[in-house]
């Protein structure tokens, strides 16, 4: 198999292109609705699902892998305790008692069963 071997040049080349063009994205939207006088209402429902969306991108894998691989199953206490807390977070609203809620019931089933 051949092997690669970018130089340090490369490397600080690709680092910088992919922090501009992410830059500069995220400048166009800012530039667009900037010119804007009104964001158009459909748009704004649409922006409101954005950090929900983005939050569950990064904190579902967490809850359903484990070594690699889908883990669906009881012997996943992460998933439990996820499940405790979306319901804490949805009967009380509290981010707090969220966080303490979720996280003492992984340490608790962790010490019982890990």
């Amino acid at each position: 198999m051949p092997q690669t071997n970018f130089g340090s040049e490369m490397l600080w080349l690709i680092i910088v292109a992919a922090g501009l063009g992410t830059y500069l994205i995220r400048l166009s939207f800012i530039a667009f609705f900037g010119r804007l006088d009104d964001i158009p209402e459909r748009v704004e429902q649409a922006l409101r699902f954005v950090p929900a969306a983005v939050l569950s991108a990064l904190v579902v894998p967490q809850f359903v892998y484990a070594d690699g691989a889908i883990a669906l199953s009881a012997d996943n206490l992460r998933l439990f305790a996820g499940g405790l807390a979306i319901l804490v977070a949805w009967k009380t609203e509290d981010i707090l008692a969220t966080l303490v809620a979720g996280m003492g019931a992984l340490w608790l089933l962790s010490f019982l069963f890990g």
